[in-house]
């Protein structure tokens, strides 16, 4: 079993496919999906597609590109919509500098908030940082000595020193399809030196399709490339890792029922399906 813990299935290139491109999901056997929040005023939208399916869940949180446009919504709200059952992370927030489709200040205020809402519900954040290792090390730093909080550094593309203080930190790191890209050597090596439970394995489908389906839409069953690619680069068997990042999955996102079609992982950690 594998888990696509990071995908936007409500996004435009899904919207005519979206039962077709789950099935092909279960068929190479991705047992349970997350598809991501980038608006929080988009909640209703992801929460219809996590109830129709039983195996999708759901977040809460504000896209960095979209930070400035959802500042008036205070962590209360989204402490208060977390709480619906099949809501099981916060986010995405963090910090992007390669768009800077939002002031940075915004992008930094809208974290801390997100980090706020994870602290106080328990559930993890899911962060995105791009171009930003130093103000992300930073900002995490900071929030943690205030107290501490469950996160993943999601669709990882960052520096060794980001990575490694994650880690350090308590944090879980994500790699994408960009770990099977050509030039991807230096995030191949970062990912071999991290701690096995730490990794995770992700689409951020429909963006980001691994080789062999570079340049085309991706979608949550092209995660057997990445982790095969992440399998590589740590030399043990696909097998292997599926197992220790589904039960990564599983420690991480505590609000995620275990699909009752793997029962190998029904009553604990034991195994790949």
């Amino acid at each position: 079993m594998l888990v696509d813990h990071h995908c936007h299935l409500d996004f435009p290139q899904f919207a005519e496919d979206l039962d077709s491109v789950v099935a092909r999901a279960r068929a190479v056997g991705v047992g349970s999906l997350v598809t991501i929040s980038t608006h929080i005023r988009r909640f209703e939208t992801y929460k219809a597609i996590a109830e129709a399916h039983e195996d999708i869940f759901f977040t809460v949180g504000t896209h960095p590109h979209n930070a400035h446009e959802e500042l008036d919504i205070p962590v209360e709200e989204i402490v208060r919509l977390s709480q619906h059952p099949k809501c099981v992370a916060v986010g995405e927030a963090g910090l992007d500098y390669y768009y800077q489709n939002s002031p940075r200040e915004a992008q930094a205020e809208g974290f801390r908030r997100h980090i706020a809402a994870a602290r106080e519900t328990g559930l993890p954040l899911v962060i995105h940082t791009r171009d930003a290792d130093e103000d992300t090390a930073a900002i995490l730093s900071e929030e943690y000595a205030k107290g501490a909080f469950p996160a993943v550094l999601h669709c990882f593309t960052g520096g060794r020193d980001l990575a490694l203080r994650a880690v350090e930190l308590g944090l879980y790191v994500s790699f994408s399809g960009v770990i099977t890209f050509k030039k991807a050597d230096a995030l191949r090596e970062i990912a071999a030196q991290l701690p096995l439970e730490r990794v995770l394995v992700e689409t951020d489908a429909p963006y980001l399709a691994p080789v062999p389906f570079r340049g085309k839409t991706n979608e949550p069953s092209y995660v057997v490339h990445t982790a095969q690619a992440l399998a590589d680069a740590r030399e043990i068997s696909l097998g292997e890792l599926a197992a220790a990042t589904t039960e990564n999955f599983f420690r991480l996102y505590t609000k995620a029922r275990r699909p009752a079609n793997f029962p190998e992982l029904a009553a604990g950690p034991t195994g790949v399906a």
